[in-house]
């Protein structure tokens, strides 16, 4: 992608932008049909990484529909993609449950209580609800949907308390990983075949959804362990088994174009102001937190070349640091900086913090030309407030 960029002339592209290649998203996607083929399962897109609708027929080309986190994200995958659409929702809000209702063919209920208060309100819906198999290898709390006191999910002794009202479930659903391979799905399915294979069992069950968190477009990533899971609980206990990856779908598909505005003189090395924010364009940078790859200029580590920087954005937050990187060459007020892995979970996330502008959603197509698919201005700011 970067090849095609330069040739490009990073000149002309006006900053702060995400560049989306097509290619790649097409790549990823055939990776996860390879996985639907060879075992019969079903694919979604989980709209809460990636809900950029434009590539949304080119997507339904490969996967079964979408997964949804509430009545916004339902609407968009019905509109923009069809097929398949299931929603999850830690609890769902009584005054939207009839939209939400007539939209999704899939309702996942995050506990008992609610999956009783609603569940005579959907007919001819599939009803599942999420379990919690209180086990994770998740390191991140921020991520660990399994920690204790966990908001997420009924826990085993939640299902053995309430045996009657199970009996009208039609599926069940887990999602106890982030960016992993698939040893890691292996040892959960272990753990839910040990301690839940009685709820298999209810008259009315039909499938059950791996959640997402599978990181199966990278590169290490274990397919052949993946498939022996998928097929294994489906053959066991004969249901349909769904995944919905996110990330999976866009993973090293994007990029975030920044440009050097300014120099600050540090202590010991320069900080660097850019158009672009860590708190605005790329959030996750702060949450998880990690240092996105700068992938043009070729970067280094600080002080592994000649020139250090600290990349900062243009908000008032201190904290608002992107990273440090060392570089051969001197920059100059005017450059382009190319961030990497920029699809997944930025578009979704990001936000007007300080009246900052946010980045133009740019498509590097199939044949090497750009297509502006989203401009932003004053107005997309003024319209949130």
């Amino acid at each position: 992608m970067i090849g095609e960029l330069i040739n490009l002339d990073l000149r002309k592209i006006n900053t702060p932008c995400y560049i989306i290649d097509e290619s790649k998203i097409i790549k990823n996607l055939e990776v996860l049909d390879s996985v639907q083929k060879n075992t019969g399962c079903k694919i979604l897109l989980a709209q809460k990484a990636f809900s950029n609708y434009a590539l949304y027929p080119q997507i339904g080309k490969y996967l079964k529909g979408t997964a949804a986190s509430g009545l916004y994200e339902a609407r968009l995958g019905r509109e923009e993609m069809g097929g398949e659409v299931h929603v999850f929702s830690p609890a769902y809000l009584g005054g939207e449950f009839e939209e939400i209702a007539q939209i999704c063919d899939y309702i996942i209920f995050n506990s008992i209580p609610q999956f009783a208060k609603f569940r005579n309100r959907a007919p001819n819906r599939q009803l599942g609800l999420r379990i919690n198999p209180e086990y994770s290898e998740i390191e991140n709390a921020l991520y660990d949907p399994c920690a204790p006191n966990s908001r997420f999910g009924a826990k085993l002794e939640d299902l053995k308390a309430n045996p009657d009202i199970l009996s009208e479930l039609n599926g069940l659903h887990f999602h106890t990983m982030c960016e992993q391979n698939s040893d890691v799905l292996k040892r959960t399915i272990d753990i839910i075949d040990e301690e839940f294979s009685e709820f298999f069992a209810l008259p009315n069950i039909k499938w059950i959804n791996f959640g997402g968190g599978h990181h199966i477009t990278r590169e290490d990533y274990d397919l052949a362990t993946l498939e022996a899971a998928i097929v294994f609980i489906r053959d066991k206990y004969n249901v349909e088994v769904y995944l919905e990856p996110g990330e999976a779908i866009a993973l090293k598909a994007g990029v975030l174009a920044a440009q050097v505005l300014d120099f600050v003189e540090g202590d010991d090395l320069t900080c660097t102001i850019l158009d672009a924010s860590a708190a605005c364009h790329m959030p996750d940078v702060l949450e998880v937190p990690y240092t996105p790859e700068v992938i043009f200029p070729s970067a280094g580590m600080p002080n592994e070349r000649k020139f250090s920087y600290r990349f900062g954005g243009n908000t008032c937050l201190s904290g608002d640091i992107i990273g440090d990187y060392s570089f051969d060459d001197e920059l100059q007020i005017g450059d382009k900086i190319i961030f990497g892995d920029m699809a997944h979970y930025t578009t979704v996330k990001n936000n007007t913090f300080n009246g900052m502008k946010l980045p133009n959603i740019l498509l590097l197509t199939q044949d090497g030309s750009i297509k502006v698919l989203k401009e932003f201005g004053y107005e997309d700011f003024k319209g949130r407030l």
